[in-house]
């Protein structure tokens, strides 16, 4: 068993798994214990250290069960888990190996690496002692005052093994890099002499010997002032070193530093390695490369890191203009703001205005731009544009001209718009990633939103750390932002006042919240309404209105989608599509290329600072109205094309626009808009089926049937179709009997006048209760839709009904099942429907089952397989998992059919989709018993005993019953294996399926058989054996084995000519004066000598 104490407390078993150890005193004995790992301590310190001054009323009493409650925590964990906590005078102690607490993990990687001479290896193994390191040591208990000294010390030790693997990574790793980042941490611990030494050596070799000496000075100025001390003899050698640019401080600079005015990075740069790579190649591969992005992604961060990282590669050096300075009033692209742009950059570079310093033509006096553009020509610099868009037309003016006039200058800029000049390289700076909803912390983790996240509200909280309590609160916080790094450091200042559960609970009210921005940053950066104010504020009223008007989409929406709800009130609808490309170009819209065309949408941020704008425009109402009617008619226009060739297309649609669908059907309900409400519902009930999202689908049909505005009947008859057949294929722990076709049916057909209409929702309802205790007939419900779908020339109708036909006549018929099914397949494909194909391909798969053609139903159950999940129909796709493992069964193939039952399982549980867990879990059943693992298959069958019973599932029922029957006649048990298959025979005969009921014979034949009724058995299997002759369905091979077996047993106790006989006369007997006498037998303990006539 292992222990963690650098972090929060944790204990894992050998074998990795977390141990749960609830309760806080627990917890604190525990770690008690382990500060003082093999010493015992004594009861007194214990219950000091537990409960100080506030005592239970039996200390000693209350600490002895405390240590009962850990020894059961580690033994339930791990066998011998209690042995851990021995008690020995003057009281206990934890025995175990320090190996296997991290801090003995900590401290033999630190001496290894501290006997070792190579600075990569013990680089590399100072980190991995670093990387044991979870959060602050003894995190839970970090108040705790039995565990300060420890904390102290071992925070020590940690601070001590970073500066060490620092100046071992100084002996090898780029020191420009290696200062940037000791920047952060010398920041955290300026006090710490030896850090900043090694903090002194990468500035020095990195060719920064003026930084050098400036981060001296800070420490020297933070000594005096808040200790009263001079820094210590060896750091004031170094400095001295470092003065006299002395041999043995390694590589000096051998060339002078570069010519640059760029900021020294205060903080890492986190999530983006990859863009620095790729905006440093096109930099060298472009002369003018614009990093475009909404405000707050870190356009400039990356642009600066960038020029930085190039700063040695131009001889003339690397200059950075910004240029948010410039006054609003340069925004109207009046030629004075380019002057001021031009006086701005002449300024940066250090170029003399006086232009008798550069050649120019006499014919004409110069202009200022003219004198920057000359004084350039022959210079090989990097000039760095930032916050260009509020003076976009003067920049691309001065791109253009400085450009052509000087071949050697390469410009970097940053812009919310692209400058849209020749040669412009446009590079877009992406959002951090946050998690998915649901990942696990090892991707949580991974995420660059949430590194950055978590490095800066490190820097605010200290003892922050990111475990597995707080990932969900922060990757919830990384979501809501959309992954804006200016958002995320905002917001994780707020972790110090908040934490990060509050701040995750608090984050959908954004712009109270995100106020704190740092005091030297911009005054468009200290807030985040602030930073969309600035982009805001340069857009035209027509780009406001559309912008303004695009939020009420949710998950962005179409160009069709766009003019319907943004056109009017002085913009033309033939204007969106120019407004649109304009707020894409302006960074405020994201456009996403999809296989249906563009879709638009707006980062979380804006979306909310838009939806303020339109309520205060006085739009709120009118456009989502407009919203609503829109997804309305779109949800209607796709419901019957999800049956026919263009399915997928429109399935994909409306997986598309889940997020409107949703926010349009929601808000109907809660303004009780029902007539609204009920044709969105209605419309979409078709394609929540289809997608196997049942649960969504009752749950939304009950809220809108709940409403009691006015709307017409006919659209409350078909919810009310809808609702109760979503909720019979459902068939969760709702009662049964409260699910009530007939009442649905019956108001379907005095409300609802449209033939179409009834016709399908009736089709639907018939459909839901196939299986399961339906009326259905050939000859009524069938025959009647079926006439009805041709009255109206529907041949989907017609299709569907042909399956649905087909399935009953599987019951008695398989020739003419066998004959519909083939008619419906062909329709189908005519149609271009593969749901109906999947499901005509389900029932040819059945019968070819079970007429022996095994290959023929595992080539259509793969075709459904392929059909089903190309158009993500999870709920067939299961269905169609568990068929492929019942034609591996007949096979043979145990190890592939549970391992198909399995993946079928997994996913009917992820759709709450119980018809098909349960016909996986049934398989899963088969495939224990056949192998002989008996209680496993009971378990598993008797799962779905009484749900089978409750539901009138009488297939299902009749199969599990003859399965348990078998296992107790296996068992050897006389008693219950005639009591089940008698069940199973009455199950069976209700279906008037000669399949089912012949396998109840056989059954019953294998429980007379163990009560040495062997000639009554005998009659039995004969029946059983005429019966699968005359429904065409001869026993498959694999399945002979219960047969086999039964019949063995009867041949060895009657021999070869009575059994023959016995058999042949239950081949011409009727099967009910065969069965008489089972139900007699069943009523008496000893059995009876029953005889057939």
């Amino acid at each position: 068993m292992r222990f963690g104490v650098l972090g929060p407390l944790a204990v894992w078993t050998t074998g990795g798994s977390p141990v749960t150890v609830k309760e806080s005193k627990v917890r604190a004995l525990l770690a008690v214990l382990l500060i003082n790992q093999g010493r015992p301590v004594s009861a007194d310190r214990l219950i000091d250290d537990l409960w100080g001054g506030q005592l239970p009323l039996n200390p000693l009493k209350t600490l002895q069960t405390r240590v009962w409650q850990l020894r059961k925590a580690l033994e339930d964990a791990e066998p011998g888990g209690r042995d851990l906590v021995v008690s020995q005078p003057p009281g206990y102690l934890l025995r175990v190996d320090p190996e296997m607490v991290d801090t003995g993990r900590f401290r033999a990687l630190i001496s290894q690496a501290r006997a070792t001479g190579e600075p990569v290896a013990k680089a590399r193994l100072l980190s991995e002692a670093l990387e044991l390191w979870r959060g602050p040591a003894f995190a839970d208990f970090r108040d705790a005052e039995f565990a300060g000294p420890t904390v102290q010390r071992l925070e020590e030790q940690r601070l001590l093994a970073v500066e060490e693997r620092t100046e071992a990574r100084l002996a090898w790793e780029d020191p420009a890099d290696l200062a940037v980042e000791l920047s952060e941490l010398v920041g955290r611990h300026p006090l710490r002499e030896r850090l900043r030494a090694v903090h002194m050596r990468a500035l020095y070799r990195a060719g920064r010997q003026n930084d050098a000496l400036t981060s001296y000075g800070t420490l020297r100025h933070r000594l005096a002032e808040d200790l009263g001390l001079d820094p210590g003899p060896e750091l004031a050698a170094l400095h001295q070193a470092i003065l006299e640019r002395a041999p043995h401080l390694g590589a000096a600079p051998t060339t002078p530093a570069p010519r640059t005015n760029l900021p020294t990075a205060l903080t890492a740069l986190v999530g983006r390695a990859d863009a620095v790579t790729d905006v440093r190649s096109q930099v060298t591969a472009a002369r003018l490369v614009t990093l475009t992005g909404p405000g707050g992604v870190g356009k400039t961060r990356l642009a600066v890191e960038v020029a930085t990282q190039l700063a040695g590669t131009f001889p003339d050096g690397v200059w950075l203009a910004e240029l948010a300075e410039l006054d609003h009033s340069t925004r109207s692209g009046r030629p004075s703001s380019l002057s001021a742009l031009v006086d701005l950059v002449t300024t940066v570079l250090g170029i003399r205005a006086d232009p008798t310093t550069i050649p120019l033509p006499a014919t004409k006096p110069a202009t200022s731009i003219e004198h920057l553009a000359a004084a350039l020509r022959a210079r090989r610099l990097l000039l760095v544009l930032d916050n260009c868009e509020h003076v976009i037309e003067p920049v691309a003016e001065l791109t253009d001209r400085l450009l052509s006039a000087a071949p050697e200058l390469r410009i970097l800029a940053t812009s919310r718009q692209p400058l849209e000049v020749d040669g412009e390289l446009l590079w877009p700076v992406a959002p951090l990633e946050p998690p998915a909803p649901g990942a696990p912390i090892e991707a949580v983790r991974r995420s660059g939103a949430v590194q950055l996240f978590v490095a800066r509200a490190t820097a605010a909280t200290p003892e922050f750390t990111l475990n597995q309590d707080n990932a969900d609160a922060v990757a919830t916080v990384c979501r809501a932002l959309d992954g804006i790094p200016l958002a995320l450091e905002l917001a994780a200042t707020r972790t110090r006042a908040l934490g990060v559960r509050e701040l995750a609970a608090r984050v959908d009210d954004r712009f109270p919240l995100l106020t704190n921005g740092k005091r030297g940053a911009p005054a468009r950066q200290r807030t985040l309404r602030a930073m969309i104010d600035w982009s805001w504020e340069l857009l035209t009223e027509a780009e406001r209105v559309v912008l303004r008007r695009l939020s009420v989409h949710a998950g962005g929406c179409t160009i069709e989608a766009a003019e319907e709800t943004c056109a009017g009130d002085g913009v033309p609808r033939n204007a969106i599509v120019d407004l649109l490309a304009r707020l894409v170009d302006r960074s405020l819209v994201v456009m996403t290329e999809t296989t249906d065309g563009p879709r638009y949408r707006l980062l979380e941020s804006v979306a909310a600072y838009c939806h303020e704008r339109l309520h205060e425009a006085g739009e709120s109402t009118r456009i989502r109205h407009r919203h609503h009617r829109y997804y309305i008619e779109l949800a209607e226009h796709a419901e019957p094309r999800l049956r026919g060739g263009h399915q997928r297309h429109w399935l994909r649609r409306l997986d598309t626009e889940t997020a409107n669908l949703h926010r349009a059907l929601d808000h109907a309900i809660r303004h009780g808009q029902a007539a609204w409400a009920l044709r969105l519902a209605n419309a979409l009930s078709w394609y929540w089926f289809l997608r196997g999202r049942l649960g969504e689908a009752r749950r939304t049909l009950n809220r809108v049937l709940d409403l009691e505005g006015t709307a017409p009947a006919a659209a409350r008859a078909i919810a009310t179709v809808w609702r109760t057949g979503i909720t019979l294929l459902i068939r969760d722990n709702a009662e049964a009997d409260t699910t009530t076709p007939e009442h649905a049916l019956d108001t379907l057909h005095k409300s609802v006048d449209d033939p179409a209409a009834r016709a399908f929702a009736e089709w639907f309802l018939v459909f839901a209760q196939l299986g399961f205790g339906t009326t259905v007939t050939t000859d009524g419900w069938i025959n009647r839709l079926r006439s009805a779908f041709h009255a109206i020339g529907d041949r989907w109708g017609i299709a569907a009904t042909s399956t649905m036909g087909a399935f009953v006549l599987a019951e008695g018929d398989l020739p003419e099942a066998a004959r519909l099914g083939r008619e419906s397949l062909a329709l189908f494909e005519e149609l271009g429907d593969r749901w109906g194909q999947l499901k005509a391909g389900q029932l040819l798969a059945m019968l070819a089952e079970a007429t022996g053609d095994y290959e023929q139903a595992a080539l259509f159950r793969r075709q459904g397989l392929r059909n089903a999940e190309e158009l993500g129909l999870w709920t067939e796709a299961a269905h169609e998992l568990s068929s492929l493992g019942r034609s591996a069964l007949l096979a043979g193939d145990y190890a592939t059919a549970k391992q198909l039952h399995t993946r079928a399982m997994r996913l009917a549980t992820e759709q709450s989709y119980q018809w098909g867990i349960q016909h996986a879990e049934v398989g899963l059943g088969l495939g224990a018993r056949r192998q002989g693992r008996l209680d496993v298959a009971e378990t598993h069958l008797r799962n779905w005993l009484d749900w089978c019973r409750r539901w009138k599932g009488t297939p299902g029922l009749t199969l599990i019953l003859a399965e348990l029957g078998f296992i107790a006649e296996l068992r050897g048990d006389t008693r219950a294996a005639l009591a089940l298959q008698l069940d199973g025979y009455a199950a069976a005969r209700s279906t008037g399926d000669r399949r089912a009921i012949a396998l109840a014979l056989e059954g019953l034949a294998g429980a007379h058989s163990l009560a040495d009724r062997h000639d009554h058995a005998a009659r039995l299997l004969g029946a059983a054996a005429m019966l699968r002759r005359s429904a065409g369905a001869p026993m498959p091979p694999a399945e002979h084995g219960d047969i086999d077996r039964i019949t063995a047993r009867i041949r060895q106790a009657l021999g070869d000519g009575a059994f023959a006989t016995a058999f042949h006369h239950g081949q011409e007997t009727g099967l009910d004066t065969i069965v008489t006498c089972d139900h007699a037998h069943s009523r008496t303990a000893s059995g009876v000598d029953c005889e057939i006539s």
